[in-house]
């Protein structure tokens, strides 16, 4: 699980063995995980985080966007 970039209470990671998937971050904070797609940024899963929380977390998502990509096609080979 890479740890592409802590901010706040957030870390933002990806799984090894999702390269077959489009590029995405998930991103914890406690017991509350989500997952954002990188291209565009949009969120495709949550568990815990309230609305308000996730368009915070799309924010970061998306100014922090080309770094998750890099790093992500960086892992996976692309």
């Amino acid at each position: 699980m890479p740890t592409v970039l802590r901010i706040g209470p957030y870390r933002l990671f990806f799984f090894s063995n999702e390269g077959a998937e489009p590029a995405h971050i998930h991103i914890e904070a406690d017991d509350r995980l989500a997952k954002f797609w990188l291209e565009p940024v949009a969120c495709c899963e949550s568990i815990g985080f309230s609305a308000k929380e996730l368009g915070v977390i799309a924010r970061i998502v998306d100014e922090h966007r080309e770094t998750c990509l890099r790093r992500w096609h960086e892992h996976h080979g692309r």
